[in-house]
């Protein structure tokens, strides 16, 4: 009878190979290995990424298995991981640390005002989760994570999740009890964490501070390689519109998109909407050579389409931050303006079946769901729950393809619209 391998030594094994093969690639690329040195690159090349899921999901499953039951529950509970986060965040120490240098702990804590005991505490904490480093008795320097911290986006980021996602992470239990299946952007946690205030917007509208940090968020999100342009650019078949099609980027803000799309298929036009404050003096910003082929619009997505008829009406990670019931009510408002064979583009996450993915992605996604219905009341959704959502705003709709970049955060869901059926049937 064959003795089956035991869990810890097959993950041994799947750690060394993929480890291994790694590091001669990396080797062959000339490019550094993995580091928490602070001018260590931030990631590995993008074509080892499936080397990349084998190791983090092996490695955490490795040392998940030697925990104690407790221990592996606190692992992933500890809250004094954001309350030193959230110290790093307020007072700005990454930039208090001076790059490939170091400082004091009592330097630190002079300009801080927090207290020499108790800025040795956080820190000190910090450091096991690598943000910093103490390379001699009472001396702080940069790690790789802490470096990146130096980042205005990526500041602002953090700050958002220690100042606003904290507190109101607190709220969703309370809030799901509260109001149960709640489909209203001001039924969340959110508002019980602000006392009230009705939405998102709302609350952040006349608080410039807040406004700058959730910008920043959403800059470091828009920087990242998995939210690349070219994902969008490179994998729908933007060509195949034919000559002079005309493209509506709903939601698209200063237009980046639209301009990736039309600096790369010349015959395209694109008209970007967005809120008036959004796209206020973004023509400025279009190139010289796309000017006239990319024109901005105000449009709240919500009121009926202005533009008739145009080929491809394009929402990129929109509707994932509106309930079920908003999410359908925008893409009515394209109804009376398509004809027979318009496509509506939504680019967006497409969320997987429980352990179709590596392990410490599918938490990520998990994670970032959690986070759209706590600040909106809204959700990522699977393939079949976005199919759903579409045949329910109108039977019309057709979702023909769904393609998924390698890489990309974002799905490219294809929806026909087929103008000789009749609605509801």
């Amino acid at each position: 009878m064959e003795t089956m391998t035991p869990r810890i030594i097959e993950l041994v094994r799947i750690l060394s190979d993929s480890v291994t093969e790694v590091q001669a690639a990396l080797s062959k690329k000339n490019h550094p290995s993995p580091s928490f040195d602070e001018d260590t690159p931030a990631s590995i090349p993008p074509d080892l990424s499936d080397l990349q899921d084998k190791i983090l999901d092996a490695s955490a499953e490795l040392h998940d298995l030697f925990l104690q039951p407790i221990n592996l529950i606190y692992k992933y509970g500890s809250h004094n991981n954001t309350v030193c986060l959230q110290a790093i965040s307020r007072f700005d120490i990454a930039n208090l640390v001076p790059a490939r240098g170091q400082i004091s702990f009592d330097d630190i804590a002079k300009t801080t005002g927090l207290g020499p005991v108790m800025t040795r505490r956080m820190l000190r904490y910090a450091m096991t989760m690598r943000v910093f480093q103490e390379p001699e008795p009472d001396m702080v320097a940069h790690t790789k994570a802490s470096k990146a911290l130096t980042d205005i986006d990526a500041s602002n980021w953090l700050k958002g999740g220690c100042e606003e996602m904290w507190p109101t992470a607190l709220k969703i239990v309370n809030t799901v009890t509260k109001w149960p299946d709640s489909q209203s952007p001001k039924q969340l946690a959110l508002a019980l964490a602000n006392n009230g205030g009705g939405g998102f917007y709302d609350i952040i509208a006349n608080d410039v501070a807040r406004a700058v940090r959730f910008s920043g968020t959403m800059k470091t999100f828009a920087n990242s390689p998995a939210y690349n342009p070219k994902f969008i650019v490179e994998h729908y078949d933007w060509g195949s519109l034919g000559p002079n099609a005309h493209i509506v980027d709903m939601g698209g803000a200063r237009g980046h998109i639209a301009i990736a799309i039309t600096g790369r298929f010349p015959g395209l036009r694109a008209t970007v909407q967005d809120l008036g404050h959004v796209i206020k003096g973004a023509e400025k910003e279009v190139p010289p050579g796309l000017r006239g082929r990319v024109v901005f619009m105000e449009h709240n997505l919500f009121q009926p389409q202005p533009v008739q008829g145009a080929d491809v009406y394009y929402v990129r990670w929109v509707l994932h931050n509106w309930s079920d019931e908003n999410a359908i009510n925008l893409l009515r408002a394209l109804v009376p303006v398509l004809k027979k064979g318009s496509r509506v583009v939504i680019n967006e996450t497409c969320m997987p079946e429980p352990r179709k993915i590596p392990l410490w992605r599918e938490r990520n996604l998990r994670s970032a769901d959690l986070n759209m219905g706590a600040i909106f009341n809204a959700r990522e959704r699977t393939v079949t729950e976005w199919k759903a959502l579409i045949t329910e705003a109108d039977t019309r709709f057709l979702l023909k393809q769904v393609i998924q970049p390698k890489g990309s955060a974002l799905a490219i869901m294809e929806v026909l619209w087929d103008g000789n059926a009749e609605a509801g049937a």
